[in-house]
């Protein structure tokens, strides 16, 4: 059985919109309920917000998103989380950067690095800070239990 970690975003009242714009960019596959489809119009600000969303790809990209229930509290924070798009090859992650790059703040310009051959961060225009780089195999790594 294997075990991963999937970036789960939460949004108030845009959830539908950033969900697009990543499947715009990753491709794949998007799923959308909203609050009215799973009969819980009555827990949401408008029942046509999403209670549950997901884009995910072939190439193993998973994103989960929603709009948080009336009543609770949201607060995107500052700086209290990144997600990070890893890939094996800068063919690769290029083109990703540039389609995330639409209407996005660069924070640091894609460029090599100490430890990336291609290293970049932006906050896209939905206020999400993504960390891109590609991965480099570490000489000096090893596999400890």
């Amino acid at each position: 059985m294997a075990v991963r970690t999937v970036t789960h975003l939460n949004f108030q009242g845009n959830a539908r919109a950033a969900l697009a714009f990543y499947h715009e960019v990753f491709q794949g596959r998007q799923t959308l309920v909203t609050y009215a489809q799973a009969g819980q119009a009555e827990a949401a600000r408008d029942p046509e917000h999403i209670i549950w969303g997901q884009v995910t790809g072939d190439d193993g990209i998973a994103l989960m998103a929603y709009d948080v229930q009336a009543g609770r509290d949201w607060n995107p924070g500052s700086n209290a989380f990144f997600v990070s798009l890893r890939g094996d090859d800068i063919g690769t992650i290029r083109p990703l950067w540039t389609a995330l790059s639409d209407g996005a703040e660069v924070l640091v310009a894609p460029t090599a690095s100490q430890w990336s051959p291609l290293y970049g961060m932006l906050r896209d225009r939905f206020g999400i800070t993504w960390v891109v780089d590609v991965v480099a195999p570490d000489p000096q790594a090893s596999v400890s239990a």
